[in-house]
């Protein structure tokens, strides 16, 4: 009973991991500037491989295995969106400019204040 269970929490963080991990690439893909590249990137590459992490913490079976995918999990939901928001910044103050369609840059006035 135990294990058909653990074989389907596997199976459904693997197949969200997955999900997330496509939506992370669909986005690097489509979307228009580097900004919001970096946004897809962050957000759902830091919940996809985190997901995928944890579905190997569940498969393995043992504590501390799960304790490490764990703490992976938690590494990679802290710091990613604090190296992409650094990253955003970087590009922002050599100019990357942002899409034509983007509707204010509320940036601008950021680096004259550093």
């Amino acid at each position: 009973m135990i294990d058909g269970f653990l074989a389907l929490l596997t199976a459904f963080l693997v197949l969200s991991g997955a999900g997330f991990a496509l939506a992370a690439a669909i986005g690097l893909n489509r979307l228009p500037d580097l900004y919001t590249r970096m946004h897809a990137a962050s957000k759902a590459g830091t919940v996809g491989s985190g997901l995928l992490l944890l579905a190997v913490g569940v498969h393995a079976g043992d504590l501390p295995t799960f304790a490490r995918a764990l703490a992976g999990f938690f590494f990679f939901v802290l710091t990613a969106p604090i190296s992409a928001h650094l990253l955003a910044m970087a590009a922002h103050r050599v100019g990357y400019p942002l899409h034509a369609e983007s509707v204010r840059d509320e940036m601008k006035d950021y680096d004259k204040r550093i």
